[in-house]
């Protein structure tokens, strides 16, 4: 029998669930306290391993044992919540679900407290392989094919990068090294694939019929695009087309995950109220390092700035900050290659910290904080792609200071809370 299965995404960590369980409680004890729950109305009960403690086999017989003993419990949801200390969170939700919970709570990537939740991806990819088979029907309704998007996504926003051994989302998930599997794969692709990865939305860029390079048109950089879930158009596409050129003049191959970098650095961009369009660094063992920047501001006029720093990507910050003359923290800086080789794209994120005028108010301790901007950039060269990355988390606070003087003072409290 086919039964449909809920994933609730935690979108905020903090989220604490209705009861605490653990192996250790009073059995006798926990049903009748889940069923005085029952009586006072609640239609969910979210059981939870908490500290990523149980093994499979013992949280498929708690809530088996909960189904079978908790008075009402026909009239309510089994939910679970699955920490992931041993490594056993998507075992352990597996478990329980095949036990009789259809309430699932996971996150994309399996990002979490400590060493993190139950994997959506996992859990979707497993119910979706084996549910039919051994799991009595289990499924999820889930579109999976944006399940690769949805990861990107999320590494891109949380700044937590995905290990490429990672199931499912990796980035060696499918690859093939072995000569055996190689083999395996070109007579049969099923022999050492699970999954085909076109079912998470992963193309083969081996199978497309559009390779990219340097004497590729708009039309053809459009229809790739399209091809990799991205419909650009317009000025989008003459932006971009602009970065895919000078990239391709450098780059003797152009990957999938390249043209992704292009797109999140050149479109998905805050409002531009500071544009980088020249940076020169001198660096070495010989001397200070310094940088020269040359940015334009939003009416069009040039900005041009020296500095000296402990390093290129130091002096480069500095020559922007005597710019935009707005004091910020650096919080954070990560910087990652796209692709192997010397020629691959380096993206960077970034976080700073404004004054003390920019504050959010904490949503569950109602405490005061200041708030936090991040940017992102891409770029062939490090120290470009951590310019850029600097500038768009300048422009995306800058921009915060813009809406709180258009919305006025009175609702600023608002703003802080929600936004």
């Amino acid at each position: 029998m086919e039964c449909l299965v809920m994933l609730h995404i935690l979108y905020n960590l903090f989220d604490l669930p209705l009861l605490f369980v653990s192996q250790r409680s009073d059995r006798e004890f926990l049903y009748r306290i889940l069923g005085e729950v029952i009586n006072a109305g609640a239609t969910t009960l979210n059981i939870p391993d908490t500290v990523g403690y149980t093994l499979p086999s013992e949280f498929g017989q708690l809530i088996a044992d909960i189904k079978a003993n908790t008075p009402q419990i026909g009239n309510v949801i089994i939910s679970t919540h699955c920490q992931n200390d041993l490594g056993l969170s998507t075992a352990n939700t597996l478990a329980g679900a095949h036990a009789g919970a259809r309430q699932l709570e996971v996150t994309i990537n399996g990002i979490g407290e400590r060493a993190g939740n139950a994997s959506l991806e996992e859990v979707v990819m497993a119910l979706k392989c084996r549910g039919e088979q051994q799991l009595d029907g289990l499924y999820t309704g889930i579109n999976t094919q944006h399940i690769i998007m949805a990861s990107k996504m999320v590494e891109e926003y949380s700044g937590l990068r995905v290990q490429p051994h990672k199931a499912i989302v990796g980035a060696n998930a499918f690859a093939h090294e072995s000569g055996i599997h190689q083999d395996g794969m070109l007579k049969h692709k099923n022999t050492y694939e699970i999954i085909a990865p076109e079912d998470i939305g992963l193309l083969r860029s081996n199978e497309s019929g559009i390779v990219l390079g340097k004497l590729s048109g708009r039309h053809a950089l459009k229809a790739k695009m399209l091809e990799l879930g991205y419909n650009v158009d317009g000025k989008e596409l003459d932006d971009l087309f602009a970065r895919f050129k000078a990239v391709a003049g450098n780059k003797k191959n152009i990957t999938d995950d390249d043209l992704i970098a292009l797109v999140a650095d050149e479109i998905f961009q805050p409002q531009v109220v500071w544009r980088l369009e020249d940076v020169q660094v001198t660096c070495g063992t010989l001397g200070l390092s310094t940088a020269t920047v040359k940015l334009t501001d939003m009416n069009g006029a040039e900005h041009i700035a020296c500095s000296v720093g402990t390093g290129p990507v130091d002096a480069a910050y500095k020559a922007v900050d005597l710019i935009v003359k707005i004091p910020v923290t650096l919080v954070e800086y990560s910087l990652n290659a796209v692709t192997e080789g010397i020629d691959a794209i380096a993206t960077t994120r970034v976080l700073i910290r404004g004054q003390d005028t920019l504050t959010a108010t904490h949503a569950f301790t109602g405490k005061t904080v200041n708030r936090a901007f991040s940017g992102t950039g891409a770029a062939m060269d490090v120290v470009i792609s951590s310019v850029r990355a600097y500038i768009g988390a300048l422009n995306k606070m800058l921009g915060f200071q813009s809406s709180l003087k258009i919305e006025g003072p009175n609702e600023r409290n608002v703003l802080n809370t929600t936004k």
